[in-house]
Parts: C-alpha cells; structure tokens; sequence
C-alpha cells in the first residue's frame, strides 16, 4: 500500500452529497444514511439544510459555506477532515459544485490526500433536460450568464454549437436572456424548466420568441433552466403548452 494510500486511511471522508431540488421525497436512501453517519454537514444555506434535516428527522452540527465564505472556510474544512471528521457537503439544492460551492473545498482536499466520495442525486439540468424533447446524446451546460463583462461574447458562442446548450437562469433576468438569445441565435426552438419538482412546476416549450412572449405576460417567480436546441433547428416541438 503507498504512503499516499495509508495517509489517506488515517483522515476523514468528504461526502458530496446531492439534495432535493424542490420535492423532499427525492432524497436518496443513501443521502439519508450519509447524513445520519457524518460528524457535521456543511451547508451552503444552513437554514435551508436545517428545513430539510428537521424532515427528515435528523439532528446534526452546521457549518456554513457558501460564495462569500469558501476561500476562507476551505482550510479549516480540511483541518477538520485531517483530524478524522467526517463531513457532507451539500447545497441550497440539487448537486454540489453544480453553479454552487463546491469545487475549491474539494480540491483542497484532493491536494492534502482527504477522500472525496459523491452522493449522488437529483441535479436540475438533468432533470430538466430529460423531458424537454431535444436532442440529450450531447449537450454542454454553462450554468449561468455572465451579468455583464463576457456576457456577449458568451452567448456568440453557442451560435455554431451543435450539441444543446443549458443554461441557469434567475426570474430577474428571463426575458433578457431570452431577447439576447433570439436575437444572436436565431428563433431557436427552446424548452423551459420553472420551479422544478415544486408544487407550482412549469415546463414550457416553444421558440425563444414564444417563449419570451409567454413569460412577458406573467409574474416571473421561480429558479430557471433554459434548454436551448443546437445549430441546425431539429423538428419542431409538437407540445408546446404555449
């Protein structure tokens, strides 16, 4: 066994650990047990994970980590896992890492020989993407738009990209994304993912066009994913729901 291996025993065990996007029943047995067993979670929003820990009837140590914190928290993260904690990482929602933190705390942990193990679940892309009717042999997720600086530019890339493209977006900017996208692209056909599992779910398909038309007449609420065909427009969506 090599030394890398034996100072690995010796640590604790980073879960990755996936959480329900909406829906609480779509915990994992798995994720349950992982997170009866750990010493503490670490939780992007740890009132949220305390709503969804108290459902499930679990009581454990927090400790926050999220965007504005994580440079800072990584180090005392992996102090913790070197003394043989054992940690579970989780998000507001869904994935981990997935346009959440999650990346540099497990590379840290890489980089000092800590086990990372994931937990997987349910992620909102996936979800949305295996029922919007384009094409899911290949497709490239780029999380969300640049608010400003590279934004342009961004969106000029997907214009000769073949596989579908998936993108987050917030209900503050929707349409906006949806106008620049038409406008660039073309009148691409389009599938939208409101509020995913949740009690108000929505899955709206149709061009871009139709599709900015549809939310301009309605309340914007709700997180996005925004699944766009690639280039070269395939047949178009019979179900439209607009």
């Amino acid at each position: 066994m090599t030394d890398w291996l034996l100072n690995m025993e010796s640590k604790g065990i980073l879960y990755v650990v996936s959480t329900p996007i909406g829906n609480l029943d779509d915990i994992t047995r798995r994720a349950v047990n992982v997170l009866e067993e750990v010493d503490a979670v670490v939780a992007e929003d740890t009132r949220k994970t305390s709503i969804l820990l108290q459902h499930l009837g679990i009581s454990k140590t927090l400790i926050s980590y999220h965007e504005h914190n994580e440079h800072k928290r990584a180090g005392e993260l992996v102090r913790k896992l070197e003394s043989e904690m054992s940690l579970a990482l989780v998000s507001d929602a869904g994935t981990p890492g997935i346009s959440d933190p999650g990346f540099l705390i497990v590379r840290e942990c890489l980089n000092h020989g800590i086990q990372v193990v994931p937990v997987p679940g349910a992620s909102a892309l996936i979800a949305a993407l295996t029922v919007s009717g384009l094409p899911m042999d290949r497709f490239i997720f780029e999380g969300f738009l640049p608010h400003k600086k590279g934004r342009k530019k961004r969106i000029e890339s997907f214009k000769d990209e073949e596989r579908t493209v998936i993108l987050y977006e917030s209900p503050h900017r929707i349409l906006r994304t949806l106008r620049e996208l038409r406008e660039t692209l073309g009148d691409r056909q389009a599938v939208i993912g409101r509020e995913l599992t949740k009690k108000f779910e929505e899955i709206v398909r149709g061009t871009l066009g139709e599709l900015e038309q549809h939310f301009e007449s309605k309340t914007i609420k709700g997180e996005f994913v925004l699944i766009i065909s690639g280039k070269g427009k395939p047949q178009r969506l019979k179900d439209t729901n607009i």
